[in-house]
């Protein structure tokens, strides 16, 4: 069953978020697929650009986040006092 998100996320309780998201069926990121034959390291630096964007645009602080060939992690600060 869904819930609002009210009730999902406490930004006075736990701010700090670690949030990942990874492709699926050996799909690559960014880096060089050997399998395909395919160079994908210019989604690197279009991700991180993405990032640095919506950490200015949502009430959020990008602590850190990494990029790997087939996943991100990134470290979220919830800022709901700098919402607008």
């Amino acid at each position: 069953m869904t819930q609002p998100r009210s009730t999902l996320v406490s930004p006075t309780d736990t701010p700090y978020y670690h949030c990942v998201s990874r492709c699926v069926r050996r799909a690559f990121l960014c880096g060089y697929d050997q399998h395909t034959e395919t160079d994908y390291e210019h989604r690197r630096q279009w991700l991180e650009a993405k990032l640095q964007h919506v950490a200015t645009v949502f009430s959020i602080k990008l602590c850190a986040y990494a990029v790997m060939s087939n996943h991100y992690h990134v470290v979220v600060h919830l800022r709901p006092d700098d919402a607008a």
